[in-house]
């Protein structure tokens, strides 16, 4: 039984590539206050290209969770498009926005549902030109390390989020491999 609440203990305690309290957030993000709900649908068609003399971003959450670790759930990622919210995962799954050409900054981050936690979060910058797709992952790693054996035995609960554009290749064959998710946003 101990161990078991080392463990929830242990899911719930962030860490990652960058920490940041509940209220501070770097400027590419949005306001902390903003959570989302987050809907997954399979078999989705690939996005439209961008409208004409836009670009487009193909935001992508990727999983890596060991089965082992069943109290860890399923965490959301919000991404954040020059100081605001557009839209977040669940999962392995993605969404796309179309944005206008020049420099942008983004950022992710892993949403919780404990908001008084520090959070894990990754920030890119790119320049985007009129009529690419620029596909960025946020790849989120959840691994559970048991140690001993019987009433000795504890674990341990490794969390990570690293956020980095992707080739167009590898953009695509997620879109593919992925749902699409669809965010509403609650304040």
């Amino acid at each position: 039984m101990k161990a078991k609440i080392v463990v929830l203990l242990l899911v719930f305690l962030p860490a990652g590539t960058v920490s940041s309290s509940a209220t501070t957030l770097p400027d590419a993000c949005g306001s902390d206050k903003v959570q989302f709900d987050v809907k997954t649908a399979k078999n989705q068609p690939a996005p439209a290209p961008p409208a004409d003399g836009k670009a487009q971003i193909v935001f992508i959450e990727a999983m890596d969770k060991n089965l082992a670790c069943w109290s860890c759930g399923t965490p959301s990622s919000r991404f954040g498009l020059d100081g605001a919210w557009v839209g977040a995962t669940k999962g392995d799954s993605y969404f796309s926005v179309d944005v206008t050409p020049g420099e942008h900054h983004l950022c992710a981050d892993w949403q919780s549902s404990f908001g008084r936690l520090k959070k894990m979060l990754g920030m890119a910058d790119f320049n985007a030109k009129a009529g690419e797709t620029y596909y960025f992952e946020a790849k989120v790693k959840i691994k559970e390390h048991q140690y001993g054996t019987g009433a000795d035995s504890s674990s341990e609960v490794d969390r990570d989020l690293s956020f980095s554009q992707v080739s167009d290749d590898e953009g695509r064959y997620r879109i593919k491999a992925s749902p699409l998710a669809t965010a509403s946003a609650r304040h």
